[in-house]
């Protein structure tokens, strides 16, 4: 088992922090009660149950103890496809810092004057 694995487990305790999992492989992990759903979750017992059948994607592991923490939320979130939202770039005109650098004398210049201006007054 390692971080990113798919599993499926049985509940096998429930807490007011999370539930206890089985997994197939014979470890055990905790669900975080964060990690149930997306959003918030105010009772954990109307999530999950004794005996019910969970596929969980393992997000930590204790390699000493061999314990596992475990999600069913990044498993939700993987099925909602959020669109990404794209931001402005200059990649394409491949321009990097150059306009900045041509306009900083001039700004350096106004800010010169602005400043023995204000001195004056």
């Amino acid at each position: 088992m390692k971080i990113g694995d798919k599993i499926a487990g049985k509940v096998t305790g429930i807490q007011p922090y999370g539930a206890f999992v089985e997994l197939e492989d014979g470890t055990s992990g905790l669900i975080h009660i964060s990690e149930i759903k997306t959003g918030f979750v105010d009772n954990i017992y109307e999530q999950v149950s004794l005996g019910q059948e969970v596929l969980v994607q393992v997000v930590d592991l204790d390699e000493y103890t061999g314990k596992a923490s475990l999600s069913i939320r990044t498993l939700e979130e993987e099925k909602q496809k959020i669109p990404r939202h794209h931001r402005f770039t200059s990649d394409r005109h491949k321009t990097g810092f150059a306009p900045l650098g041509q306009a900083l004398p001039g700004w350096v210049k106004e800010s010169v004057a602005f400043l023995k201006e204000k001195k004056k007054a």
